[in-house]
């Protein structure tokens, strides 16, 4: 799935909460209070609102969805393509100057 913008992604997020939070039957009060967040934040992320990263976190955690965390960055990516080998080297030429004469 592609998304345009950011508040499609925190909204498909939010579903994905709502989602969950209900295959447990629970309410939003009841995962408010077990992840240690005011019942507005919990109802913020649900509907697609901005929610600061540890907020998030609790959430998932609560939700035994911390797999969900832990893919925004895997530890298997390979760091060293984002690595700039030598920030100071300067490119070559293609092709070798000529030398003009001047007379």
């Amino acid at each position: 799935m592609v998304f345009r913008s950011e508040n499609e992604m925190l909204k498909a997020l939010g579903d994905n909460l709502r989602a969950e939070r209900l295959l447990l039957n629970l309410s939003q009060q009841v995962i408010a209070e077990r992840s240690g967040l005011s019942l507005k934040a919990v109802r913020n992320i649900e509907s697609g609102e901005n929610a600061s990263t540890r907020s998030l976190m609790a959430l998932c955690r609560t939700l035994k969805k911390t797999d969900w965390i832990v893919n925004l960055a895997p530890p298997e990516m390979d760091r060293s393509m984002f690595e700039r080998k030598d920030p100071f080297k300067r490119r070559q030429r293609a092709a070798k100057r000529k030398e003009v004469v001047r007379g």
